[in-house]
């Protein structure tokens, strides 16, 4: 079914992995089993015994906790002469900090995470020690609790969800949604690469792949994100890595999207619901504002939402945001645990048209700690048959 002409979304996209700082490679080839970030990188000394994906994330969480990039705390990074495993006095800093986090955590909180690189810095490489009276006086931080509990006089989740699966078309249509296949445009950071072809594939109950190409010409690899309902992969530009296998939060984070992808299921696929007090978000804009500026999440209309809030695959906390007037999923924000905090994933929704009596989003936005995606989608088709190599290794994806 044609969705209509409609122009692509900028994306507003980090550095991705390259600019995060990572600490140098020692292989790039994934294996059998999980790698840990001591068998890939060099010099690894207070991050050992966790998986590659949750140490790229970890990264992310240093950069966007104390608002550096790559270059300030690896030697020559930007350059063909970086030195990731070089000890630079600030890389030595950070080691300090992860073992007082790690410390403050035990000795005070019996373990649990209370304490992250961002409880303090918050966006600034020194903590702000004392308290300015404008925060005295002004109103209280917005920032949400992590993890939420079911609030008085809130609705049971039970009722949200089913006010959402109604408003996409009902529980007997959503049922008989077996696979889709999506095409659109996309712009990956600042533009960079000109405009991609994205093609995503989904097959129930859990696989799904996001294939972003780009023409030759641009000097831009594809991007790829893949699941098999057992084993996912990553495969981005401008990464050190390039193609790797995800084993850790990642990869219950990439099952999840898979999963909420054909949302009939979303009572068994989340436990422990609990709704949270409502609050407002911005909707992504409309296709009518194609400014960069524009297209970022919070320039669009204030929507008031209803929070529900879930646990999945491993612990994995996945808080929902759905409109209060018309019941329609507008965000999705999954976050699992690394030694040094929680590694968030944000997914916007706008633009639902009807497909075959479904409702699907067709304007999409997938950040993460180290880019943004941003994704208009021109047509759809449901329930076609699906090559099993689509959502294998990044390199078969385009096999037939």
């Amino acid at each position: 079914m044609k969705l209509g002409s409609m122009r692509l979304i900028p994306s507003v996209a980090a550095t991705a992995i390259l600019g995060l700082g990572l600490v140098g490679v020692a292989r790039s080839q994934a294996t059998a089993k999980p790698q840990m970030a001591e068998d890939v990188f060099k010099n690894i000394q207070v991050l050992k015994g966790i998986p590659v994906d949750d140490f790229l994330g970890t990264m992310g969480i240093m950069s966007g906790s104390v608002g550096f990039d790559c270059s300030e705390c690896h030697t020559a990074a930007g350059t063909d002469k970086v030195d990731w495993a070089a000890d630079t006095p600030k890389k030595v800093m950070a080691r300090k900090m992860v073992r007082m986090v790690a410390a403050i955590n035990k000795d005070n909180f019996s373990g649990r995470q209370m304490v992250t690189c961002w409880t303090c810095h918050r966006g600034r490489d020194h903590p702000a020690a004392t308290e300015a009276l404008a925060t005295v006086y002004g109103p209280g931080p917005e920032d949400p609790d992590d993890v939420v509990v079911q609030a008085p006089g809130q609705p049971e989740p039970s009722v949200i969800l089913d006010k959402y699966i109604q408003a996409l078309g009902g529980a007997q249509k959503l049922s008989g949604l077996t696979s889709f296949v999506a095409t659109g445009t996309s712009i990956g950071f600042g533009g960079f690469g000109g405009g991609g072809v994205v093609h995503i594939y989904a097959k129930a109950p859990d696989q799904r792949t996001t294939l972003i190409e780009f023409e030759k010409a641009t000097g831009r690899d594809d991007s790829v994100r893949t699941y098999n309902g057992h084993t996912g992969w990553v495969k981005t530009p401008l990464t050190i890595l390039g193609e790797y296998e995800v084993t850790g939060g990642e990869l219950d984070g990439t099952r999840m999207d898979a999963l909420l992808s054909f949302p009939g299921q979303i009572k068994q696929v989340l436990t422990d619901l609990r709704v949270s007090n409502p609050t407002t978000i911005s909707d992504l804009p409309g296709p009518s504002s194609q400014t960069a500026a524009q297209a970022a999440p919070g320039i669009g209309q204030d929507r008031d939402v209803n929070v529900v809030q879930g646990t999945g695959p491993r612990g994995l906390l996945v808080t929902l945001y759905f409109d209060k007037q018309s019941g329609l999923l507008l965000r999705v924000v999954r976050a699992n645990k690394t030694p040094i905090g929680r590694i968030n994933t944000q997914i916007d929704f706008a633009d639902y048209r009807e497909v075959n009596g479904v409702k699907f989003p067709c304007r999409l936005i997938f950040a993460w700690m180290d880019g943004r995606d941003a994704i208009q989608l021109d047509r759809i088709e449901t329930n076609v048959p699906i090559s099993e190599k689509k959502f294998g290794r990044p390199t078969t994806v385009k096999e037939q």
